[in-house]
């Protein structure tokens, strides 16, 4: 680490987000699996693409099919996937990007880390407050039905603890709120923090 000197580039964020006309920081979904980060996670994507906002996505699956492939669901190997996931996502806000984050990141301190990484300024909270028995209900991928018959160790909300964010900057009750009316609340916070004009 003694031997690393960051390079000094002429062109730099700030340029990056005069060019493509807004600001750039990440959206960051965490819930229990299945309530619903993944779906409305794409939903605003869309919006905000259809109002010219550079957008990437890192979700949960995707990364860890690739970068994150040799990690596990230990609790050491949870908080490394977090960690790369951060930085991977600082970089794309340094390209002048948005990034939207889809992860259950269960725990504070995870969250906490990830938080520190990217800059308390750039990181914008999004907790999908879905009930266990309605996820678990959708159970889309089969989990929670594996997990019950102890085919999954460490499962979020079975055998593994998830901690609720305290002060999250918008929450989503998917139970109680139609999915177009949660993307409409969260856009027009995103739209405010971006600085841009909506075409709609």
């Amino acid at each position: 680490m003694n031997n690393i000197v960051p390079h000094t580039f002429q062109v730099e964020r700030k340029d990056r987000n005069k060019l493509k006309g807004h600001k750039s920081f990440v959206v960051w979904f965490t819930g229990l699996s299945g309530s619903g980060k993944s779906t409305l996670a794409n939903m605003v994507e869309k919006r905000l693409y259809d109002n010219g906002v550079h957008t990437f996505t890192l979700d949960g699956d995707n990364v860890r099919g690739g970068l994150n492939n040799n990690l596990g669901f230990s609790r050491e190997d949870r908080s490394e996937n977090l960690r790369r996931i951060a930085e991977v996502a600082k970089l794309f806000i340094d390209s002048g990007s948005l990034v939207i984050g889809s992860f259950i990141s269960p725990l504070k301190s995870d969250r906490d880390s990830v938080k520190k990484i990217i800059g308390e300024n750039d990181f914008v909270e999004i907790y999908v407050n879905t009930p266990i028995e309605i996820c678990e209900s959708r159970d889309v991928k089969g989990l929670y039905k594996k997990a019950r018959a102890g085919e999954i160790k460490n499962f979020t909300g079975i055998d593994a603890p998830y901690e609720e964010p305290e002060f999250p900057d918008i929450e989503v009750k998917t139970n109680l709120e139609e999915a177009d009316a949660s993307v409409k609340r969260i856009f027009d916070y995103l739209k405010n923090k971006l600085e841009i004009k909506s075409n709609e």
